[in-house]
């Protein structure tokens, strides 16, 4: 949310949900005739809730958008390199890839074309790529931030280490969808003995023997 309202927009909501919740269990409870003291201590507990529920959906947001930069790295990053070899300087490079994967990976592209705006206004590359390191809140670009200042440092092929970079981010990948599938099998044991097994069970009761 990039908008300058989008600040107040959130405070606003805060405080929007929290006086709501505190009105509405108010209300409920003097309509239902409860006691004060629960009235007012369930519509504090409930205005505390309201104004925290946007924080909460507020970082669940930034986790499920960071894991979509992450898993447009190494795509981004194989494209990036058959860029760098074909000719093209890292700056055009970057703005290739923004171009090509904004349909594909829509947050990691808008990253990358703020980057380039900012390149194109005159911020030092350096710093236009460790601002969306930043912003994106993913170690992975912080890591490939970092090489890529470390290659133009030590005068090192800059496709070189992004090649390399683009096969660590997609080991790490798949490693993270096996452990992701291996997870399932643990987390299906739940309604496996909650709803499955009492229906073959055949001591259920109205089931005939």
């Amino acid at each position: 949310f990039r908008q300058e309202s989008a600040p107040k927009y959130f405070l606003a909501s805060k405080t929007i949900a929290g006086v709501g919740l505190v009105l509405l269990s108010v209300a409920l409870g003097l309509a239902r005739g409860g006691e004060t003291r629960q009235v007012f201590g369930m519509a504090a507990f409930l205005g505390g809730l309201g104004f925290m529920f946007p924080n909460v959906w507020l970082g669940l947001a930034r986790k499920q958008r960071a894991e979509k930069i992450r898993n447009g790295l190494p795509d981004s990053l194989d494209l990036l390199v058959v860029s760098v070899e074909s000719g093209l300087a890292l700056d055009a490079g970057i703005q290739r890839v923004s171009d090509e994967m904004s349909h594909v990976h829509p947050a990691l592209s808008e990253e990358l074309q703020i980057a380039t705006l900012e390149t194109q206004m005159g911020v030092p590359r350096s710093e236009a790529l460790e601002n969306m390191a930043r912003r994106s809140g993913v170690e992975e670009m912080r890591a490939l931030v970092a090489m890529i200042g470390q290659a133009e440092k030590f005068g090192t092929s800059v496709a070189k280490a992004l090649r390399t970079q683009a096969d660590t981010l997609r080991v790490k990948r798949r490693m993270a969808a096996e452990e992701r599938a291996q997870k399932t099998t643990v987390k299906l044991m739940v309604p496996l003995v909650l709803f499955i097994f009492p229906s073959l069970s055949p001591s259920t009761p109205g089931v005939p023997q």
